[in-house]
């Protein structure tokens, strides 16, 4: 059998397995939950000689404090109880304790639905709370959370308050240079102001990855680094930014034609540094080319014109009818995206709607490098096509958070 094929049998195993114990360890924590609800209302103290449920917890699972509260706090959102003196008290979230107990929900999507019921009238929690459970049957937490901001805005239309304050004069300093192995090394000193909306930008960009291709396994620094990656992306983008010598600022990558085809080999990065043809092959996705012809000693012998492979008209189009990065479950707005060519133009695929869509860099690099593949539907609209391992039928997803979602009546 061959080796690739194996190991693919093998990485649907063992996602087949872990599927299997997230439900079995999901379904024993709800039940646990249940169980301790029950012994609140009849009397911890009478039973046990401990003051709560939490610290009984704590002592019989060897769990910290807040991971016993936070057990505790959740069953009781989810679970009917009674008080000790026999009066019933209904749970904020009863649907989604039932749904818990067969081991479907996470713990972060059980948060989302009861932090989302919190805000509602109660009146409206069994619609909203049916409407929630039926998209977690297909969504993720995040995507549930859309929904539910969306839900409470259609009940408080107002919002709250707007903060006016006002922000305090900046001051700042920053050196930047290049050591001789092609690291750059940052060096800065800001005023709280600026630090503080420096720390706001990065947090937000560097957020765990939320999409259907798996765990962010990236360290704190690996992804503040990739959102200040990100952070440098959005200037570069902005139509405000000064021009340099007659130019908006860019970087010039040269890479011949033969290994933007393969992807293998070397492009030269600006004037010293260098990248990957498979990383140049992936910039060329979205770029501006100049095609030129060298001679033996790579002397320039004609330079044709530069063209902006994807137009601001075709751009327009795209954002209109992508509204983001279109990863399943990927909430990048368009400005953080680039324009990926499904097949490549380098292969001969063309630069139009039907070959192209918006994609964030992280999910760009991953359509570049793994088994997700990107195609157009029928009806126009991008999908994406997972690797077996994530599901052995390869169905078809797309990412709605982009698109109009339900809401309650």
């Amino acid at each position: 059998m061959d080796s690739s094929a194996v190991t693919q049998a093998d990485a649907v195993a063992f996602a087949d397995r872990v599927g299997e114990l997230l439900t079995s360890m999901r379904s024993a924590e709800a039940e646990l939950g249940k169980l301790l609800v029950e012994i609140e209302g009849r009397g911890v103290l009478d039973l046990f000689g401990y003051r709560s449920v939490a610290r009984l917890l704590e002592h019989l699972a060897d769990l910290p404090k807040a991971a016993a509260e936070r057990l505790v706090h959740r069953a009781r959102a989810l679970n009917p109880a009674r008080t000790l003196d026999g009066s019933p008290v209904s749970a904020l979230a009863p649907a989604t304790g039932v749904t818990a107990r067969t081991g479907v929900l996470s713990n972060p999507m059980i948060d989302t639905v009861v932090g989302v019921l919190q805000q509602i009238p109660a009146e409206h929690r069994d619609a909203a709370e049916a409407d929630l459970l039926a998209f977690a049957g297909q969504a993720g937490h995040k995507q549930v959370a859309a929904l539910g901001a969306r839900i409470v805005a259609h009940l408080d239309p107002d919002g709250p308050e707007p903060d006016l304050a006002e922000p305090a004069v900046p001051g700042r300093e920053v050196s930047l240079r290049r050591k001789k192995s092609g690291v750059w090394e940052l060096h800065g000193r800001f005023d709280d102001e600026t630090g503080t909306r420096t720390s706001a930008l990065l947090d937000s960009l560097a957020e765990r990855r939320s999409s259907d291709e798996g765990p962010d396994l990236r360290s704190p620094q690996e992804r503040y680094g990739d959102a200040f990656s990100d952070a440098i992306d959005l200037a570069l983008n902005t139509p405000d930014l000064p021009m340099q010598a007659g130019e908006r600022a860019h970087v010039m990558v040269t890479v011949s034609l033969e290994n933007l085809k393969t992807g293998v080999g070397t492009a030269l990065l600006g004037d010293l540094g260098t990248m990957s043809a498979a990383e140049a092959r992936l910039h060329a996705c979205d770029c501006k080319v100049i095609p030129a012809v060298l001679g033996a000693k790579s002397e320039p012998l004609d330079l044709g014109r530069f063209r902006r492979l994807i137009s601001p008209g075709l751009r327009r189009a795209l954002y209109l009818r992508d509204r983001g990065c279109t990863f399943p479950g990927c909430h990048r707005p368009p400005r953080h995206t680039q324009g990926h060519h499904i097949r490549h133009w380098a292969d001969g695929g063309p630069t139009d709607l039907h070959n192209l869509t918006l994609l964030c860099a992280h999910h760009h690099r991953l359509l570049h490098r793994s088994g997700w593949e990107a195609r157009i539907a029928p009806d126009g609209l991008p999908e994406f096509l997972p690797p077996a391992f994530l599901d052995k039928q390869r169905k078809p997803r797309r990412n709605n958070l982009h698109q109009p979602l339900p809401h309650a009546a």
